[in-house]
């Protein structure tokens, strides 16, 4: 088991963002137990303990944030009502990290973000020139991603040495799990 432990500030949240996409991609549902952080790999289950109550929870990680400096995580409704922090909205909270999930065998890397579809369109052709598969996806802000999807890990030094001798330095590593 992975040894690990954090105290923090935690809180919750819901509302508009029910319903929304998290950022592994999940429908986010505030009825689930799940939480946000900032850097543990998606789907790591972190125990959170409410340190004034003592109450217990187990939670998934599967969205990042929180975004409000000082705070830990961010817990959905289920996992905040589980440890009695409604009505204060923010708890002194223990993470501990109960199992971390099997490291992906494959990875995503983002070439680029346009908010310019040109833009997109011109990088897209640019990488299959260089022989790679590009594809794109709109976010719902309007943001039109490059990515080259599926890449395996045993090749990605390579595949990111190359982007960078094409002058394309700026990417982004999106690891999967």
């Amino acid at each position: 088991m992975f040894s690990h432990n954090l105290n923090g500030v935690a809180s919750w949240y819901g509302g508009k963002f029910v319903g929304r996409q998290t950022a592994n991609g999940e429908i986010f549902d505030t009825n689930k137990s799940t939480a946000a952080h900032k850097t543990l790999p998606f789907n790591t289950i972190v125990e959170v303990t409410n340190l004034d109550t003592g109450k217990k929870t187990r939670v998934r990680i599967n969205d990042r944030g929180p975004f409000v400096e000082g705070r830990v995580i961010d817990l959905s409704q289920k996992a905040a009502t589980d440890i009695d922090m409604i009505k204060s909205g923010t708890a002194n909270v223990s993470l501990e990290i109960i199992e971390m999930p099997t490291p992906p065998q494959v990875m995503d890397i983002q070439v680029a973000a346009y908010s310019n579809l040109t833009y997109a369109s011109t990088m897209k052709k640019r990488l299959m020139d260089a022989g790679f598969t590009p594809k794109t996806s709109m976010s719902n802000k309007g943001i039109m991603r490059v990515m080259l999807p599926d890449v395996p890990i045993n090749k990605s030094f390579e595949i990111v040495k190359k982007l960078e001798e094409m002058g394309i330095d700026n990417i982004l590593i999106i690891h999967r799990g």
